[in-house]
């Protein structure tokens, strides 16, 4: 299981990777592994506004279907269209072509942990 060490972790196994004041949000290794082969991806609007740790997409695996929660509130100012042709990059490429949205960050984020932290909690 890969855990970059450039991105923050949620415990509700999302990933976010700060550029700026530019946010993109994606889910793990560990949870895209969990669910198992992703089906469908329902992505945020563009111009939305979200507040940290709420649901902004959903996941639809072959297990599950499960909420996605904002690491960070701000504006949707981008989503990976590709998703709703492939959603299967999610498996493919969880931090790479499987992310799900870009945010502009207003300020607030929900606790965030390094890839060391990360790794410790999904050892506990």
């Amino acid at each position: 299981m890969t855990i970059p060490a450039d991105l923050k972790y949620t415990k509700d196994h999302e990933w976010v990777r700060i550029e700026g004041d530019i946010a993109t949000f994606g889910i793990t290794d560990h949870a895209q592994e969990a669910l198992g082969d992703i089906v469908f991806v329902e992505l945020p609007e563009i111009g939305r506004t979200i507040d940290a740790g709420e649901a902004y997409a959903v996941v639809e695996s072959v297990k599950a279907v499960s909420d996605v929660y904002a690491p960070a509130a701000g504006e949707v100012v981008e989503v990976n269209e590709d998703l709703e042709s492939e959603p299967e990059k999610v498996n493919s490429d969880a931090y790479g072509a499987g992310w799900i949205a870009r945010v502009r960050m207003s300020g607030d984020t929900i606790e965030l942990m390094s890839d060391d932290e990360y790794n410790t909690f999904l050892e506990e």
